[in-house]
C-alpha cells in the first residue's frame, strides 16, 4: 500500500483526468477497435494476433481473478481513496489488472509485429502508462499490474510464432482455434461448478453485478468470440477478403463497420433481455458480432476499394 499512498498524495485534478483518459487505453472498446482496424485495413494476420493474444489472455485474467480473489485497494484498506470517475471501470476482483494486460496485448502485440522502431517504441510507452494510471488512480496494487505486465508478454512472445506457423497452415489454425475454445469452455465450466465462498456472489453496489456473475458474463462472451472466430475463419479461406483501399474507403469501412457491430451489440442485448436477464446470452450475442466483423462485413470490402481509386 505504501506505493499507491505516495501515489494518492500527488493527485491533482488535472493530472486525475489524464490518467484516466490514460487508462481507457485499456478498455474492451480500444482494444476490440484497434484490433478490427487491423484485420480490416492492414492486414487480416495481425488483426488474428491481436484478437488472440487478447481472448487467451482475458481468459487467463479472468480465472486468476476468481482463484486469488484478491480485494480492490479501496476494500482492502478503508483509509485509501480511489479516484471516484475510476471505479466504474474496476469491476472484479483486483487480480490480475485486466486493463494492464488488455494494453499490453494490444500495445505490445503492436510493438511485436512492426518493423518500425519509433512504433515499437511508443506501444510499449503506451502499454506502461496504462499500467502506472491503474495505481495512480487506486484501481490496482503494484502486484496487479506487475502480474498483468508479466503474463501480456509472454503471450505476447510465445503465440507470434505460432500465428506465424498457424498463417501458413489452416490446420495448424484450426488446432489453434479449438485449443482457445476449450479454454474457455474449461474456464466456465470451472465457474460453474466451483463451489465459490458467499463473498463471491454478494453484489457489487458501485456495479451491480457481483465478482461471480462478472465473471460467468466474460466466460460466455469470450465463447461466443471464439465460435465467431472460428466461422470468420472459414468464410475468410474461402473469400480471402483484401484488406486493402484507398483511404477514403478505409474510413467508411472501419466507421461504418463498428457502427453497425455496436447496433448488433445494443439491439441484441434488448431483444435477449425480452427473453430472459441470463448471462448466458453474451455467447450468442458476440458470436453475432464477431461473424458480422470477420465474415459478413469484409464481403463489402470490394465496394470501398473502389471508393476513391483513381480512375486510369
Amino acid at each position: 500500500m505504501d506505493i499507491l499512498k505516495a501515489l494518492e498524495g500527488i493527485r491533482f485534478p488535472l493530472l486525475d483526468k489524464l490518467m484516466q483518459g490514460i487508462t481507457f487505453l485499456g478498455e474492451e472498446t480500444v482494444f476490440m477497435a484497434l484490433a478490427l482496424v487491423l484485420f480490416w485495413c492492414v492486414d487480416k494476420w495481425k488483426g488474428y494476433f491481436i484478437l488472440s493474444v487478447g481472448f487467451i489472455g482475458t481468459i487467463l485474467n479472468q480465472w486468476m481473478k476468481l482463484v486469488f480473489r484478491v480485494p480492490r485497494p479501496w476494500v482492502k484498506d478503508p483509509s485509501f481513496t480511489v479516484v471516484e470517475s475510476a471505479k466504474s471501470g474496476a469491476t472484479g476482483y483486483s487480480f490480475p489488472s485486466g486493463h494492464t494486460q488488455n494494453a499490453v496485448g494490444t500495445f505490445g502485440g503492436i510493438a511485436r509485429d512492426t518493423k518500425r522502431g519509433w512504433l515499437r517504441w511508443v506501444m510499449i510507452l503506451l502499454a506502461l502508462l496504462v499500467g502506472f494510471s491503474r495505481m495512480y488512480l487506486g484501481a490496482h496494487f503494484p502486484s496487479d499490474v506487475g502480474a498483468a505486465l508479466g503474463m501480456g508478454v509472454i503471450l505476447v512472445l510465445v503465440l507470434h510464432p505460432v500465428m506465424q506457423r498457424a498463417k501458413k497452415s489452416p490446420r495448424y489454425m484450426y488446432g489453434f482455434l479449438g485449443c482457445m475454445t476449450l479454454l474457455a469452455l474449461g474456464y466456465l465450466a470451472y465457474v460453474l461448478f466451483r463451489q465459490f465462498p458467499a463473498e463471491v456472489r454478494v453484489m457489487d453496489p458501485v456495479t451491480g453485478i457481483s465478482n461471480y456473475d462478472e465473471g460467468l458474463k466474460n466466460g460466455f462472451t469470450l465463447l461466443g468470440c471464439l465460435l465467431g472466430l472460428i466461422v470468420s475463419y472459414t468464410v475468410d479461406r474461402k473469400y480471402n477478403f483484401s484488406e486493402q483501399a484507398p483511404l477514403p474507403g478505409q474510413i467508411c469501412k472501419v466507421l461504418l463497420g463498428l457502427a453497425v457491430i455496436i447496433a448488433i451489440r445494443v439491439v441484441l442485448k434488448k431483444l435477449f433481455g425480452l427473453i430472459s436477464d441470463g448471462l448466458y446470452w453474451n455467447a450468442p450475442r458476440y458470436f453475432c458480432m464477431v461473424v458480422f466483423a470477420g465474415a459478413v462485413w469484409p464481403r463489402s470490402f470490394p465496394f470501398w476499394a473502389k471508393l476513391g481509386a483513381r480512375k486510369r
